[in-house]
């Protein structure tokens, strides 16, 4: 009878957990009552949890006692205690005489500043896998007895799926908040030429993100000696002298030789690390960098152990990649207001824009791909892009800025930044599309506005995916000799945040080839005020269908020269040629 009274006992108390459980999936929420229904079901002044999480180097314990219901939070070694053991062995134990048993530490004794006379521990499983350890303390009323743990056991699946859930859940939301603040702190970023009130802003907008007690930007001296700090929070005056660090020396120097992220648990235990701050325990150092250079690092340190793990890496990472683009844009600001004179100026300008340009012409199998920039001597906004994306996909960019000079240069600086951020994130050309022009309507003085074109290159299935933003239409032209004029799109960027983008795949034959162009190829006039124009271009194209991307390019710059007005004064003539071959 006694027996049946008890398992009936037990029903209920399954049942009541699974209504409990089922009442939220707010991580910190639950965990409480998870606490709270442990120290119930057999009768313990306290309890405590730890769920496993393997971008941790520490084990982070919540505990709770009902004397107070408070919840304390803090850390342990991996692997210590009766909660190590438990986690490794995943089988439970009951200790009625915990001060005999040397795995009961005086460490979590003061942790939780209470002596430890009885415990059950037992493993949380769930799904067949290893969620975690849940842990009652001091029986109130005697002793921990079998039917404790059977009851703690008969929980245990429960309170696993509960955490799981809850954990993933907490997971998705905080994937979602943190893009929405990121794309945030990239706008508002977006908004500041002025390199220290920018600097204020990365650190203030990084503060939103991961939580740190003392941190710095560093910049890559351009000689490669050393790296300095040009911002910093949470250090004494008499610490910044130290804080400038040869390259190579320290954990900053380190990631800027190395442009690899160090993560330090310990920092007492690294023998890199420069005591800048006798409280710091942690420290995370990222690098800042833009096309492939390492220009500056990230630097945070914390007053605890283990403060940062490989999610906060994942973050800091997406946040100094919108900082390095910021960074790069009030920099050449800064170095333009500095310079002597209009020509030192135009010659930045000039050197940046080069810059911004591919080193060579991809190599793609059955493809002959290939761009060119013919400058005209000025400063101008036009630009392409070759960008791999993954294996088998590659980006075509070309664009062009309505204006001209240092304004037009520093405005596609911008663009083609934010452009290549997005499309790190992003696999869809309208979204990439919708978050630049988003970034430049809120970053554009009104008249100001970039046309652009992007398309995507499947070389493994022949399909060119693109999106034409107010751009001149690229001409597709078959092997056939059919023509077409790659149109879809939306309007120019920068212009209206209403603006809606759509995209298009065509199939690309051997033989069919494309031209990407920018208005300084068709804007040309004759001597008599006649346009090369659209028709001329084609006729070319036609005319030499069968010769290579470079061959074709260099006859419609003949084509171009020849026809213009010798008083004629050109423009930037860009283009790009995508020709499959086979």
């Amino acid at each position: 009878m006694k027996e049946q009274i008890n398992h009936t006992k037990f029903e209920r108390l399954l049942l009541s957990a699974a209504r409990t459980f089922n009442s939220t999936l707010e991580y910190e929420e639950l965990i409480e009552l998870v606490l709270k229904l442990v120290t119930s079901a057999v009768g313990a002044e306290a309890a405590m949890v730890f769920r496993v999480d393997h971008n941790r180097t520490d084990m982070k314990i919540r505990y709770m006692n009902c004397s107070d219901c408070k919840l304390k939070i803090f850390n342990l070694e991996v692997g210590s205690g009766v909660f190590g053991w438990v986690a490794q062995y995943k089988e439970p134990v009951v200790l009625n005489d915990a001060a005999a048993d040397p795995r009961v530490r005086k460490e979590l004794e003061e942790k939780i500043g209470s002596s430890i006379r009885s415990l059950i521990s037992v493993p949380l499983i769930g799904k067949g896998q290893m969620i975690g350890v849940i842990e009652a303390i001091n029986k109130i009323d005697g002793e921990f007895t079998e039917e404790d743990q059977d009851i703690l056991l008969g929980l245990s699946n429960q309170i696993a799926v509960a955490i799981d859930n809850a954990n993933l859940y907490r997971a998705v939301k905080r994937e979602a908040l943190e893009k929405e603040l990121l794309y945030k702190i990239g706008i508002d970023l977006s908004q500041s030429l002025d390199l220290d009130d920018l600097l204020d802003r990365i650190m203030t907008s990084l503060k939103q993100v991961v939580e740190y007690d003392a941190g710095g930007v560093f910049i890559v001296d351009p000689s490669g000696d050393g790296v300095d700090v040009i911002y910093s929070v949470g250090y004494e005056a008499e610490c910044r002298a130290r804080l400038y660090t040869k390259m190579g020396e320290g954990l900053v120097g380190a990631v800027a030789k190395s442009g690899d992220t160090i993560i330090v648990a310990d920092v007492k235990g690294d023998s890199r690390y420069i005591n800048s701050r006798v409280e710091t325990q942690s420290e995370i150092v990222v690098p800042i960098s833009i096309d492939g250079r390492t220009t500056g690092v990230l630097n945070l340190e914390a007053n605890r152990i283990g403060a940062y793990d490989n999610y906060d890496e994942a973050l800091i990472k997406a946040f100094a990649s919108q900082a390095a683009i910021s960074l790069e844009r009030a920099r050449v600001h800064k170095q333009l207001l500095d310079s002597k004179g209009l020509e030192e100026q135009l010659n930045i300008a000039r050197e940046i824009q080069r810059s911004f340009l591919p080193p060579g012409d991809p190599k793609i199998e059955g493809y002959d791909i290939s761009g060119r920039n013919i400058s005209s001597g000025q400063v101008g906004g036009d630009y392409y892009d070759f960008i791999h994306i993954v294996d088998g996909q590659t980006g075509v960019a070309i664009a062009d800025v309505a204006g001209k000079g240092i304004p037009a240069s520093l405005i596609m600086a911008s663009f083609r930044a934010s452009m290549i951020a997005e499309i790190r994130n992003n696999y869809s050309i309208r979204t990439i599309w919708d978050k630049v022009n988003a970034l430049m309507v809120e970053s554009l003085k009104p008249g100001n506005y970039v046309t652009a074109v992007y398309g995507v290159l499947d070389s493994r299935n022949h399909i060119l995916t693109f999106s034409n933003a107010g751009h001149n239409q690229p001409i597709l032209l078959r092997k056939s000799g059919e023509i077409e004029f790659l149109k879809e799109g939306g309007p120019v960027l920068g212009v209206s945040s209403a603006a809606i983008f759509e995209e298009r795949p065509i199939f690309l034959n051997a033989g069919d080839l494309v031209l990407f162009y920018t208005d300084g190829v068709s804007e040309v006039f004759s001597r008599e005020g006649r346009e090369f124009g659209v028709a001329s271009i084609v006729d070319v194209l036609k005319k030499h269908n069968t010769a290579s991307a470079v061959e074709i390019q260099d006859r419609i710059y003949e084509a171009v020269t020849a026809y213009a007005s010798p008083d004629h004064i050109f423009d930037d003539l860009t283009m790009v040629v995508v020709k499959r071959m086979t």
